[in-house]
Formats: structure tokens, sequence, C-alpha cells
């Protein structure tokens, strides 16, 4: 696969640069040895495209996952949460999980529905930092050429930038990077394509 474009939230990408660059090489070079044609396993059974095959986020996540492996990041970080039902006098216990950390950077893959997305950049990392377990983020979706292969529902970059750009920032949010993604040799217009794009992203300052 192939990093299309970024979007940089609560000064993510110079934070990241500054203080995860290794971490976030490694994440680089995943991304580029993640093979997408061979997680197009899942036949839809939807009206508007059934028979079609499309890529399984199943699958997708798990070769994210024995990549993190193989490099040592701590996969399916979980902390216990509860709280206090006062009305009825009951106690509502769960935890909340996160695909991997490393020196406390946080990563989620992310090929599911839009509130999943939205709602790890502005609740799951934050807990996650208030925990002490990390003190930023990296989340990685797909653009909207990789979203219209796959199940209908799942949210894309383009949408989610959107919304984190009109939300703002919050004095409560940690610096994450956004990185969108699509598969190789997909012709996608933009200045990524002609090494113009993201400099930061590919060397360090």
């Amino acid at each position: 696969m192939k990093i299309v474009a970024i979007y940089s939230f609560n000064g993510g990408q110079d934070f990241i640069l500054k203080y995860h660059n290794n971490e976030l090489e490694e994440i680089k070079e995943i991304i580029s040895l993640v093979d997408a044609e061979s997680c197009k396993t899942k036949k839809s059974k939807e009206i508007t495209m059934k028979g079609r095959m499309l890529y399984s986020p199943i699958d997708l996540n798990k070769c994210f996952k024995n990549h993190l492996d193989r490099r040592s990041w701590n996969t399916k970080v979980r902390i216990k949460v509860k709280t206090e039902i006062r009305e009825t006098g009951e106690t509502h216990k769960g935890f909340r999980e996160m695909d991997a950390v490393k020196d406390k950077l946080g990563l989620e893959v992310q090929f599911g529905k839009y509130a999943f997305m939205v709602y790890n950049v502005a609740a799951k990392m934050t807990i996650f930092a208030n925990q002490g377990l990390i003190n930023s983020g990296i989340e990685i979706v797909p653009m909207l050429s990789l979203a219209n292969e796959m199940s209908s529902g799942v949210s894309y970059f383009e949408q989610m930038k959107t919304d984190l750009e009109m939300r703002g920032v919050s004095d409560i949010d940690i610096p994450v990077l956004i990185i969108g993604i699509a598969q190789r040799g997909k012709n996608i217009k933009n200045r990524l394509k002609l090494g113009q794009q993201n400099l930061p992203l590919i060397k360090k300052k």
C-alpha cells in the first residue's frame, strides 16, 4: 500500500517527527509492505455490488498486526474503565483497546465505520494519554478510492479531515497524525504522486 495524504491534527506531524521519528519510519515501511491485493477476499452480498470481490478490513488489519508484531510494537493494548451510575446504583465496567503502542506513540488502523475514526482521535487517544500510556498518536485510514472497494459504510480520509478541520482543536486533544492510504498502482491525482507533498513525512527536517 502507499501513503497518499496526511493531516496533522494539533501539531501531530511536528511532534511525531521530533519525538517518534523512528516509530514513524517503521509505520511508513509497514504501509509499503502491506499487500492490499492479498486482502481482497470478501465477496460482497450487498445488492448494489453483489458478488464483487472487496478488500477485507479483517485481513488488512491482520497484515498490519503481523508487521507490527515483528517490530516489537505492543499490539492490542487494553485498559479497564468503570463509572458509577448514581441514578441506578450500578457500576458500569468495561475496557478500551488500542491497536498498538510503542514508546508512548499510539497507533490505530481503522477500516471501519465513520464514528470509530473520529472517536479514536477525539476520545480514545485522549483517554490513553490521561493514563500515561501515550503522548501522541497516528491514525491510519483509507482514502476514498480504497473505501469505494470495501463494504458500504466504511469511512475515509477526506471525510475525517473535513470534520476535524471544522471541529477545531480542544485544549485536551493530543498531537495526532492522520495518514490516508490506498492501493499501490491506483491512479490518484495529487501532489504526492509528483513527490511534492508531505516532504517532512518523507524526510525529517
